[in-house]
């Protein structure tokens, strides 16, 4: 017995290791094939507040087009910081490669345990190369983290139904990063606690052709706390975090309506029928979505206790995603990750999908020639979508050059606090100055919205760099301010002009 036991643990953990390093060797060839890599924005000012944490500061929270703060992603920030800037944007770069290439790797999973492994390796493939997955990636967006935990507990839950606290503990997790993690461990619990109306049970079942029957409802009085003490968490911190850094427990909540306003993005139910559709599109393209549209009708039908969870799951993303956007949050393309991701799989099912069929049954022919339609899709779209995704990549290594050379204007001093705060055109390299300053982002001061008497004012030195290093085509501030008076030269290089006054 205890030879047994030995035997299975270290094939769990051989398991374990192999998977770390196919994560591992995934990201290094994603960035490789990226050939960029950066901190975006929101990332760099839950670094800049982190850093702000660390040493012992408030969070600058009120600054104008400042993001949604993220007490995960802070919090992360707080460790990283005082090892220095430069090591915390690499890390964070890394760590952002490593959740795109784990992302593919839960994809993969739920491809293989719902249809079979052919399946879930194209599913993988196919969302690993959507453009706008890849741009966000690059970037080191906080939405593929957060992807990674929701996708991670529905591995977890499809490999054991009813697995319960570790489903939770993932889910509480994301919900430090997006609100909407709430709504799913809500509707997890209500499943778990059976008190889900019964079609639905009947529908989302406890037993399931792939992986194993769960445990029971939780029954002990200690069993129920437990299960409502990690659904609560996550909100709970969020809203504690806001009042002790802001004084008011909806900031959040409150600051994105009011950003999401000024900037003018969509929201609002009654864009949710026009919208959410059109961001999945510009996510997946053509082909994905014929492939999930040959897969998800095919496997309802044919291998219905297969793909019934991830049918739940997929219309459950949409349904919270269309549920937040109600309340005032913007439609963003990079929201729809999840539901984007779930359709992978399904498409991964419309071209392998068949394998899970006996060998020998007739609807295997009708499934191969719906499966042989959505490759032809895919080679008939693939020079555009590679042109599209090369256009894009070239777009982002210009930024990331624009952002390099301003650091290395910190770097070398000549940009600093000495005579006052940092004045910039816009509100783009607010974070990226306060991080390697070491400051908080309110010493960092967009002329779009004030002024500064002193102090060193930093202007792009051509019309290419105001243009790219725009923030949003929507901002209602003025695109181009103008050097503040008596300002003289002192120095710059080929993106960035510097002026001072002390």
């Amino acid at each position: 017995m205890k030879d047994t036991a030995t035997r299975l643990r270290s094939m769990l953990n051989a398991h374990t290791a192999g998977t770390g390093l196919a994560i591992a060797v995934g990201a290094v060839v994603l960035r490789a094939i990226a050939g960029v890599g950066f901190v975006n924005y929101d990332t760099l000012y839950a670094l800049a507040w982190g850093g702000q944490l660390s040493r012992g500061s408030r969070p600058a929270y009120e600054v104008a087009i400042a993001p949604t703060p993220h007490p995960l992603a802070e919090l992360v920030g707080m460790v990283l910081v005082p090892f220095g800037p430069h090591a915390a944007v690499s890390a964070t770069v890394a760590l952002g490669f490593l959740a795109l290439s784990a992302c593919g790797w839960a994809i993969y999973r739920l491809g293989a345990i719902w249809f079979n492994r052919a399946a879930g390796a194209v599913a993988a493939a196919i969302f690993l190369t959507r453009g706008e997955v890849l741009s966000y990636g690059v970037r080191a967006y906080i939405d593929l983290p957060y992807l990674l935990l929701v996708l991670s507990a529905l591995v977890l839950e499809s490999r054991r139904r009813r697995a319960g606290a570790p489903v939770l503990v993932l889910l509480a997790l994301a919900g430090l990063l997006r609100p909407e993690a709430w709504a799913f461990s809500g509707l997890y619990v209500l499943y778990l606690m059976d008190w889900m109306p019964g079609f639905m049970r009947t529908r989302i079942g406890v037993k399931s052709a792939y992986g194993e029957t769960g445990a029971a409802a939780p029954s002990t009085r200690a069993e129920v706390w437990r299960v409502l003490l990690l659904l609560a968490s996550a909100p709970l911190i969020w809203v504690f975090s806001d009042l002790l850094i802001t004084g008011q427990p909806l900031w959040s909540l409150t600051h994105t309506q009011s950003t999401a306003t000024t900037l003018d993005r969509t929201t609002g139910i009654a864009n949710v029928p026009e919208y959410i559709p059109r961001r999945i599109g510009e996510i997946l393209g053509p082909p994905a979505l014929l492939g999930a549209a040959v897969g998800g009708v095919l496997a309802l039908r044919w291998l219905r206790d297969r793909a019934a969870l991830g049918a739940a799951a997929g219309v459950t993303a949409v349904v919270v995603f269309a549920a937040f956007a109600s309340v005032g949050l913007p439609i963003n393309a990079r929201y729809a990750f999840l539901a984007s991701a779930i359709l992978c799989v399904f498409c991964g099912a419309g071209v392998c999908g068949w394998l899970a069929l006996e060998r020998g049954d007739r609807r295997r022919t009708a499934w191969m020639a719906g499966a042989a339609a959505v490759i032809v899709a895919f080679a008939i779209f693939a020079p555009s979508e590679y042109r599209t995704a090369h256009r894009q990549m070239v777009e982002l290594a210009r930024q990331q050059s624009i952002e390099h050379e301003l650091v290395a204007l910190v770097d070398n001093h000549t940009i600093n606090l000495a005579c006052g705060p940092v004045g910039v055109p816009n509100h783009a390299p607010v974070p990226l100055l306060a991080l390697y300053l070491k400051t908080s982002p309110a010493n960092v001061r967009s002329l779009q919205v004030g002024h500064i008497d002193s102090g060193v004012y930093v202007d792009p030195a051509s019309k290419e760099v105001e243009e790219d290093y725009v923030l949003d085509p929507h901002d209602p501030h003025p695109r181009t301010v103008s050097i503040p008076p008596g300002f003289e030269s002192a120095g710059g290089d080929a993106s960035w002009l510097i002026f001072k006054r002390c």
